[in-house]
């Protein structure tokens, strides 16, 4: 507890007028209340009531120092007086109190040299008494008129200089409230800032792991997937396709003379080819159907739901056809194609399906050489 709130809470209740128990009901209250306080403006509001309940004026200011200036920061008056006025503090009464740590007591205001009659000549006051906030440092006053002549007693410049001494706390408290508030909000935006930057790198991983997980499942040249990829998707659709019990079909293909377009026209003709191809595969089957290429001139589909009524491969080879008569090429597009349907309760292995088809493809283009 500061020595001035002491010195007034020392004072004899049992000998004090009533008047004066209610002033120190009302100056613990006020101490209580500015305890709590966490804002200049709470502090202020406090204050400005508090000091004109202190010692019955008719008025009372708030005054901060502003660097060489008093600054009139609030007030609560029967009239106005200076709310939101500067003045230099080598003119005005709350700068000598500052400037020289004790309080200002005049009884007449017309009567003393420190009085700059000019502020004061509009307003009621005739009499103030003005204390230090924070004796050691001074960082400002309060400031207490009457409209009458009035001599401030001992007891009321102890009770002011009680409040203003609080207020000192309470002002650094705020000080101390603010600076934690502030460093626990710079705090919080760094944390903030760290997590969306943990964030971005998290999606920034899963994007190049997804990218990963494409490549390696997809082909290079014609963005099929690849062997790994087929084999993947293709056990996925088959274990789908056992539990609602339906169809699978599997269709091998193999491209009729690459071989001979690299040797005769070169790898970039027989590459074109091979997207030639994968294009005519994507537009024949589903989306849902898994389109691969297994590498160099070999091509698997595998198409889950297919029945005996929907024929891919007579689809597949149409397409062929009106491709070729669509384009002329260095080369002209040709595939052998091995199917096979199996119903679910008695499908085998992907890998026997694999092997079946793989057979009946090869079967197709022995036939087709015979043929030719």
């Amino acid at each position: 507890m500061d020595s001035s709130l002491q010195t007034v809470l020392s004072s004899n209740p049992d000998s004090s007028p009533p008047f004066y128990l209610q002033v120190m009901k009302r100056l613990v209250t006020a101490v209580q209340e500015l305890s709590l306080a966490h804002s200049l403006e709470r502090i202020m509001e406090i204050v400005r009531v508090a000091a004109r309940d202190l010692t019955n004026a008719d008025g009372a200011s708030f005054v901060l120092r502003d660097n060489d200036q008093c600054f009139y920061a609030d007030e609560n008056a029967i009239a106005p007086l200076w709310k939101g006025q500067r003045f230099p503090m080598k003119i005005c009464i709350g700068g000598w109190t500052m400037y020289n740590r004790q309080p200002a007591i005049i009884e007449n205001i017309y009567g003393d040299e420190r009085i700059p009659f000019a502020a004061y000549q509009p307003t009621f006051v005739k009499s103030l008494a003005m204390v230090p906030i924070r004796i050691l440092d001074p960082i400002g006053a309060i400031g207490v008129y009457w409209a009458e002549r009035h001599q401030p007693t001992a007891e009321e410049i102890e009770l002011l200089q009680a409040l203003a001494d609080t207020t000192a706390v309470a002002l650094k408290n705020v000080q101390i409230y603010t600076e934690l508030e502030q460093r626990i909000q710079d705090r919080t935006v760094e944390l903030e800032f760290a997590n969306a930057q943990l964030r971005e790198e998290v999606r920034e991983r899963k994007s190049a792991e997804a990218t990963v997980q494409r490549l390696s499942i997809t082909d290079e040249l014609t963005g099929l997937n690849n062997r790994r990829g087929f084999l993947l998707l293709a056990e996925q659709q088959l274990k789908l396709a056992r539990r609602i019990k339906a169809s699978v079909c599997l269709v091998f293909i193999d491209l009729d003379g690459l071989k001979q377009v690299n040797d005769l026209s070169g790898h970039e003709i027989g590459d074109r080819l091979i997207v030639d191809a994968a294009q005519i595969l994507k537009r024949t089957f589903r989306e849902s159907d898994v389109v691969s290429r297994l590498g160099g001139d070999e091509f698997a589909v595998f198409v889950p739901g297919c029945s005996a009524n929907d024929n891919p491969v007579a689809r597949l080879q149409m397409n062929v056809n009106q491709f070729n008569q669509d384009y002329e090429l260095p080369y002209r597009l040709s595939m052998s194609i091995g199917s096979t349907i199996c119903q679910v309760d008695i499908s085998p292995s992907l890998e026997q399906m694999m092997t079946q088809a793989d057979e009946l493809m090869y079967a197709h283009k022995r036939s087709k050489r015979s043929n030719s």
